[in-house]
C-alpha cells in the first residue's frame, strides 16, 4: 500500500490527551471515512484516523495519545511531514434522505461528526440536525459542530460539563428519524438498542485496531449478522441492525 508525505499545516493540543493536527491534502474525502497515518521511519504500524473535517487542500484529524504510535504523533510540528494513505472505509452515505436526524457520539469518536454535521446540512437544509456528545471529562468539538446543528446535548462522567452521567440519558430518539453514532463500543449497543426499541434507523461507525486498512490482514474484523465484516473495507459505518455489538 502507497504512502505519501504530507505536510503538517499544524498540531495542537486540544485539551489532555487530544490533539488536533491539519495536513495539506487534495483528496475527496467523504464524512465518515479515514487516514492511515504514520510517522517516517518511527512508527512501526500507522494508526487509522477519522476525518474530522475536510477543506480545500487540506483535513483536519482529532486523535487521542492512547499508545506510543499517537504519542509520537503529538511531538510532530508545523512544517514537518508525516506519511498517510486514505481517504479509506465507506463512510456515511450524506446525500440519503435521513429525516430529522441525532448524532450520538462518545469520547474521540466525536471527531467525525464535525464533517458529517457539516455535509448534512449541505445536502438537507430543512432538516433538523441535534448533537449529543459524552465525555469523560473534559469537552472539544462541541463549538464546531455548533455551527451546522440546531441543539447540542452534552454529558460528561465528572459532571463538570453538561449533565453528569451518560449522554444516552439526554437521548430522545422519538425526536428523530435516523441517529448517526460513533464512540465506544458499549455506548454505540445501547444506541442501537433504544432504536431498535423505538423503530428509528440507526447507522454506527465502528472502531477497531487496524494494522493495513485496506481488508487484508483481517485484524479489525467486526461481527455482522452475515458473519464476520472487515471494518476498514465494508465499513467503518454499517446499518445498527445489521452489525451485532
Amino acid at each position: 500500500m502507497k504512502y505519501t508525505k504530507a505536510k503538517i499545516l499544524s498540531n495542537v493540543k486540544v485539551v489532555d490527551g487530544i490533539y488536533k493536527m491539519v495536513v495539506e491534502d487534495h483528496n475527496e474525502v467523504n464524512a465518515g471515512q479515514f487516514y492511515m497515518l504514520k510517522n517516517q521511519g518511527t512508527t512501526l504500524l500507522p494508526r487509522p484516523i477519522s476525518v474530522c473535517e475536510k477543506e480545500e487542500g487540506k483535513v483536519t484529524f482529532l486523535y487521542a495519545t492512547v499508545g506510543k504510535g499517537t504519542k509520537e504523533f503529538a511531538n510532530l510540528r508545523e512544517g514537518e511531514y508525516i506519511e498517510l494513505t486514505g481517504p479509506l472505509g465507506n463512510g456515511f452515505d450524506v446525500k440519503k434522505k435521513y429525516g430529522n436526524v441525532a448524532l450520538v457520539s462518545g469520547g474521540i469518536g466525536t471527531a467525525p461528526m464535525v464533517e458529517l454535521a457539516k455535509r448534512l446540512r449541505e445536502n438537507n437544509k430543512g432538516i433538523k440536525i441535534d448533537f449529543y456528545a459524552g465525555f469523560r471529562d473534559e469537552i472539544f468539538l462541541t463549538d464546531e459542530l455548533c455551527k451546522y446543528t440546531n441543539e447540542g446535548y452534552v454529558s460528561t462522567n465528572t459532571g463538570k460539563y453538561g449533565h453528569k452521567g451518560f449522554v444516552t440519558d439526554l437521548l430522545e430518539v422519538d425526536k428523530y428519524d435516523t441517529v448517526l453514532c460513533c464512540g465506544p463500543e458499549v455506548m454505540m449497543k445501547k444506541v442501537v438498542d433504544i432504536c431498535k426499541e423505538k423503530g428509528v434507523q440507526v447507522y454506527v461507525s465502528m472502531e477497531k485496531h487496524m494494522a493495513c486498512g485496506v481488508g487484508a490482514c483481517l485484524v479489525c474484523t467486526c461481527k455482522t449478522k452475515d458473519g464476520n465484516k472487515r471494518t476498514c473495507k465494508d465499513g467503518p459505518v454499517f446499518d445498527g441492525n445489521y452489525v451485532e455489538l
